[in-house]
């Protein structure tokens, strides 16, 4: 399963053009399916796929916990039987009735205000109250960090990362995809299913900007702090501060702004 791909492009520069082979990021659909049922399709980089399914079903409420899945696996498509793009969970519990997303979370276009996204929330997650303190020495680094271990940006241009850090700013799983909703899942469906990250006790380091769909992924897991090198929405900042997350934006070279719960940066 590839994530890049070659193309054969004319590069126009002030020297004479020049006909080159490029890499571009693969963008092909998955079809996720809890014990059968569609409940999402969308566009991804191939690869972690398994990690985005699970990540996918957490954040969206349908599971709680990865001890509820009892099997993933890739389903044959018979109009496309050489792509891997659709993926089956099925529950230890498989005859549970499964209740599809609403989407009113991450759907920009649904056509609800972000008081009715928020009370939504509010029914499902809880407060974080972890007590994790970051040096902002180490939030400082973390980007080139970050950087430096997108292999798939390098050769490309086009990817987004996620990152889950301990405090000391050790890296501890990193997850690269086109969508930055779909990074976040992939990292936190990777960590949910290693069972060994204590995502309390990490931060989430992001691509770019925080919106309130990121800011929503990371409740979900319990991470205490989410930064982002890029701006947060007035949404995302909401979310953080309502629900003791410390929200973290343009954090570039030495500087950074804190949006919530500074307390955690010390």
């Amino acid at each position: 399963m590839r994530d890049t791909h070659r193309v054969h492009v004319v590069r126009i520069s002030e020297e004479q053009p020049k006909h080159i082979e490029d890499e571009v990021v693969v963008e092909e659909p998955v079809e996720v399916r809890l014990n059968g049922e569609v409940v999402s399709v969308t566009m991804r980089t191939p690869g972690d796929d398994f990690d985005l399914a699970a990540g996918l079903l957490w954040t969206e409420g349908l599971i709680g916990s990865a001890a509820e899945i009892g099997t993933i696996s890739y389903c044959p498509d018979e109009e496309h039987p050489d792509l891997r793009n659709i993926v089956n969970v099925t529950l230890v519990d498989s005859a549970r009735k499964i209740v599809p997303p609403s989407r009113t979370w991450t759907n920009s276009s649904c056509g609800l205000c972000g008081k009715a996204s928020l009370d939504a929330i509010r029914q499902l997650c809880h407060p974080i109250s972890s007590s994790i303190t970051v040096e902002r020495d180490v939030l400082y680094g973390l980007p080139a960090v970050l950087r430096e271990a997108q292999a798939n940006f390098d050769r490309t241009g086009g990817i987004h990362a996620a990152g889950l850090f301990d405090p000391s700013g050790r890296m501890l799983l990193l997850r690269e995809d086109l969508g930055r909703h779909n990074a976040v899942d992939k990292v936190l469906g990777g960590a949910l299913r290693s069972g060994v990250i204590e995502l309390g006790k990490t931060v989430m380091m992001v691509s770019g900007r925080l919106g309130f769909e990121i800011a929503q992924k990371a409740l979900v897991a319990g991470v205490p702090i989410v930064a982002s090198v890029s701006a947060p929405s007035s949404l995302a900042v909401e979310l953080a501060e309502d629900f003791g997350m410390t929200a973290v934006g343009f954090l570039r070279g030495r500087s950074m702004n804190i949006y919530s719960h500074p307390e955690r940066i010390v």
